[in-house]
């Protein structure tokens, strides 16, 4: 039997001076999250206000309106594209409640995690979930001690009683937050012991960083072999997983001498999006260890994403509040397929080919019978050049990891840093 779909109506406040494409972005972020969670969006709304409302967050027209909306849509959950006060989900669920309406109130630092605790594989993953959770959690509780004693205070109940269970609750998730801190550090202690381990080796390690959904997954597969799971969603990866990338050696390097074969550990952990929480950060603090500890970073770009400038330096941002934004990095702009077919880099080559080819995609587009026209050909490398000027800082490479394209430039780019 099929589970019932959530139905979300989500809501962006915002400041009256971001662009409607700003706007826009921010919103369909959201959905894609919704869509990873499992649901679908019912209605989208973008309210322009330049101080939240303080009960409500969203303004009590805008909530009797939602209200009105979420019984005719049949919606099951409000979702608000802002981190809410206590009082604030609070006093939305409660006036659905009054309404008779079964829906309930998150924000999005709800959502985030609820996506996180489905795609959690291992006890270490989910135990950083647990301990976000917690934290996120905690704060809700000291502001519903204060609303439990209004409401008591207000119906007669006896003074203290909200603030007692509430110290009870807090009591307990803090017993949980020490027993949970405590089995991290056992894991950190088992990593931190590997990456010891790798350094007496002398092992070189690479870390992939990026924006959610870039591709860092499949890159890991490509360059290592490394059996991963590869999914078209956010936040399909969670834990570190490391591959070998192993570089032949070489009869003679540029000074003449014979240059030997080497092995490169190369790291995948959880991916970035805006405006990630710093509960989050710290929480994946012992995951986030493999990128923080790296020789090298490998910033894995979308290439066909149109908001592509943007989503860079949301990555940079999070890896500065890291503390790595010095660190060594290549871009790669992953992807390439999706917006060249073909290979743009081999055009103008007429490689050697049998005289007798099977019929399929890839054969029509080596003969150059693609729908893929000069014209949209001429937008990629103009793209491709324009991308490449931006950030030679970075030696910017092009691959597709999918169609493994060009890895022999990025794996000749990472020998040499490394």
């Amino acid at each position: 039997m099929n589970q019932k779909k959530l139905k979300a109506i989500f809501v962006d406040v915002i400041p009256p001076n971001i662009t409607g494409e700003h706007a826009e972005k921010r919103l369909e972020e959201l959905e894609n999250l919704v869509n990873t969670y499992g649901g679908i969006v019912v209605l989208k709304i973008i309210q322009k206000k330049e101080v939240p409302d303080y009960d409500t967050y969203i303004g009590k027209g805008k909530v009797q309106e939602i209200c009105e909306l979420a019984e005719e849509h049949k919606a099951d959950v409000l979702i608000v594209n802002n981190i809410l006060k206590v009082r604030q989900i609070f006093k939305l669920d409660e006036i659905f409640r009054k309404k008779e309406l079964e829906v309930k109130t998150w924000d999005r630092m709800d959502l985030i995690l609820k996506i996180f605790d489905r795609h959690a594989k291992t006890t270490e993953a989910k135990l950083q979930i647990e301990l976000a959770s917690i934290r996120h959690m905690g704060a809700r509780i000291f502001g519903m001690g204060i609303e439990l004693s209004r409401q008591g205070g207000a119906m007669g109940l006896r003074a203290g009683q909200g603030e007692s269970n509430t110290e009870m609750m807090k009591r307990h998730l803090q017993s949980q937050e020490l027993s949970i801190l405590k089995k991290l550090k056992h894991y950190e202690t088992i990593n931190e012991g590997h990456r010891a381990q790798r350094r007496r080796q002398n092992f070189k390690t690479a870390a992939l960083v990026g924006y959610t959904n870039a591709g860092k997954s499949s890159l890991l597969k490509a360059l290592t072999g490394k059996d991963v799971y590869i999914a078209d969603q956010l936040f399909a990866t969670l834990d570190t997983r490391v591959g070998k990338l192993f570089i032949k050696p070489k009869t003679t390097s540029e000074d003449g001498n014979y240059q030997p074969g080497k092995e490169i550990l190369v790291s995948d952990t959880i991916g970035f999006i805006q405006d990630l929480p710093p509960e989050l950060i710290k929480a994946f603090k012992s995951t986030l260890a493999e990128t923080v500890d790296a020789d090298l970073l490998i910033h894995v770009i979308d290439i066909s994403d149109p908001h592509v400038v943007h989503k860079v330096k949301v990555v940079e941002d999070v890896l500065d509040q890291l503390g790595v934004g010095d660190k060594p990095k290549i871009y790669v702009f992953n992807k390439l397929d999706l917006i060249a077919p073909a290979d743009i880099f081999q055009h103008n080559k007429q490689p050697k080919r049998p005289s007798l080819l099977k019929a399929g995609t890839e054969t029509a587009e080596l003969l150059g019978w693609s729908s893929f026209d000069a014209k949209k050909r001429a937008e990629a490398l103009k793209q491709v050049k324009k991308l490449r000027n931006a950030y030679k800082q970075h030696t910017p490479v092009f691959v597709s990891a999918h169609k493994k394209r060009h890895l022999e430039d990025l794996i000749g780019v990472i020998s040499k840093l490394l």
